[in-house]
């Protein structure tokens, strides 16, 4: 059986943190699946298929990556893709409370899951999709903050 790990988020933007994770996890799983949530009740910032091609182009080299989207309920996905644990970044305490509750009832829905969870590096605690967003929507630099492949234009 193959470790198949999910990454599930929406990525809106996919960060300098995030990549992180993945290529720290990278050496833990057969296969990490980056998959972007999607709810057709929402429009993210960053178009879905712009997301899902930054990310592409992020890990071009790296074989074990697959992204795609998906919709409804990560443990269905996972269950959908033979995926056996979901991989999580913890930036604060508060990630920790609130991952540890959705891991819990993950748990639940689909006990042959686990939920791994990586430490953020130090010097990528500060930076989140949302605070990215807003610098960006401010017209700021976020160059620092995404991977290389992720250009973005005003």
């Amino acid at each position: 059986m193959k470790n198949i790990a999910v990454f599930p988020g929406s990525f809106d933007p996919f960060t300098i943190g995030h990549k992180s994770i993945v290529d720290r996890a990278i050496n833990m799983f057969d296969e990490i699946i980056i998959a972007i949530g999607y709810n057709s009740e929402k429009s993210g910032f960053f178009p879905l298929e712009k997301r899902v091609e930054w990310i592409k182009s992020t890990f071009e080299e790296q074989r074990k990556i697959k992204v795609t989207t998906y919709q409804g309920l990560t443990v269905d996905f996972c269950n959908e893709n033979n995926a056996n644990y979901i991989l999580r970044g913890l930036r604060t305490s508060e990630d920790f409370e609130y991952e540890r509750a959705i891991a819990q009832m993950n748990k639940k829905l689909l006990p042959t899951t686990e939920t791994v969870f990586l430490l953020t590096s130090p010097e990528h605690t500060p930076i989140s999709s949302t605070i990215v967003r807003e610098i960006y929507r401010h017209g700021g630099d976020i160059s620092d903050f995404v991977p290389d492949g992720i250009v973005l234009n005003k």
